[in-house]
């Protein structure tokens, strides 16, 4: 790894892969994290590579998409980067966003603001870029939520957008992009963009449709619309208004706690409570996948409470 000459310590940054991976430190990643390391990271094969154990691994903290801005705030000479993910609300860490270490490769300095225009948002769970319309892919395994600047008018069904690192545009399939909400969307649309996410495994620290956890189905539902939610379930819960149970509905959040201790699982309710039976659409930690179900036994006892965005 080589660091980029034009990254400064205490000037932003911006992601230039799909996917970057924010680490617990440089001295934690294993070997099984090598996929994710490189400067040209492949996510989808760094996750299909691990074991069921090695997807909790809480060296992990959370995932930046392209184009997501970061405050540096370390570089160090074997090409690591500390940083401040921006976008990310993580109070109880950094009040400037969410701290952690990245190969500094996976970053380029912003470019000159542009003429302004409605940014566009992937609608699509995963989409290819190409370097011209219908050509082959030259940056695959972007994601749904990734905002990208359009570059200009659609050419045969394909959208060009301005990408980090890169001096010319690269070309989008114009059904997987849609111009970013101006309104707030209905908390049932965001419900919708989850529902979308069945199956699709657990990994702790996963902000993507590569992997995901019970946090980032929130964060990154959220952020399909523009609406920037904390990265974590306990500041998520802070940053949202508690209801009476039975008066949740389908997009609001359930939140879990063991006694005396801090929120730490959250679900996003999938249906109208039926007397006591109530149903999640969550990134599950037992079953490592996402899923909807009814609340089982061990999560109607450490359910405290429900809330709305």
């Amino acid at each position: 790894m080589g660091v980029d000459v034009e990254l400064q310590t205490g000037r932003e940054a911006v992601v230039r892969v799909p996917v970057a991976t924010l680490w617990a430190a440089p001295e934690a990643v294993r070997p099984v994290d090598r996929p994710a390391l490189s400067d040209a990271p492949d996510t989808a094969a760094w996750i299909a590579g691990m074991d069921r154990d090695q997807q909790v691994g809480d060296c992990v903290l959370t995932q930046l998409l392209l184009g997501e801005r970061v405050l540096v705030t370390e570089l160090r000479p074997d090409g690591w980067a500390h940083v401040v993910a921006l976008a990310q609300p993580a109070a109880k860490l950094d009040v400037r966003g969410y701290p952690g270490w990245l190969p500094a490769a996976q970053l380029t300095a912003p470019a000159e603001p542009g003429p302004s225009a409605t940014p566009l948002v992937v609608d699509a769970v995963h989409t290819a870029l190409s370097a011209t319309p219908d050509g082959p892919p030259a940056l695959t395994g972007v994601v749904l939520g990734t905002r990208l600047a359009p570059a200009g008018r659609p050419v045969d069904g394909w959208r060009p957008v301005l990408v980090p690192g890169r001096a010319d545009p690269l070309w989008a399939p114009e059904g997987d992009l849609v111009p970013l909400p101006a309104e707030r969307p209905e908390a049932k649309e965001v419900l919708a963009v989850a529902e979308r996410l069945r199956d699709l495994v657990y990994v702790w620290g996963g902000l993507s449709t590569h992997g995901i956890d019970c946090s980032g189905l929130v964060h990154l539902a959220w952020r399909r619309y523009g609406i920037t939610l904390p990265r974590d379930a306990d500041d998520q819960a802070e940053a949202t208004t508690p209801l009476a149970l039975d008066q949740e509905r389908p997009g609001d959040l359930y939140f879990f706690a063991r006694p005396g201790r801090r929120i730490h699982h959250v679900g996003i309710v999938s249906t109208e409570p039926q007397g006591e039976t109530r149903r999640m659409l969550h990134a599950c930690y037992v079953k490592r996948r996402v899923v909807e179900e009814q609340l089982p036994p061990d999560r109607e006892a450490t359910l405290v409470g429900a809330h709305r965005i």
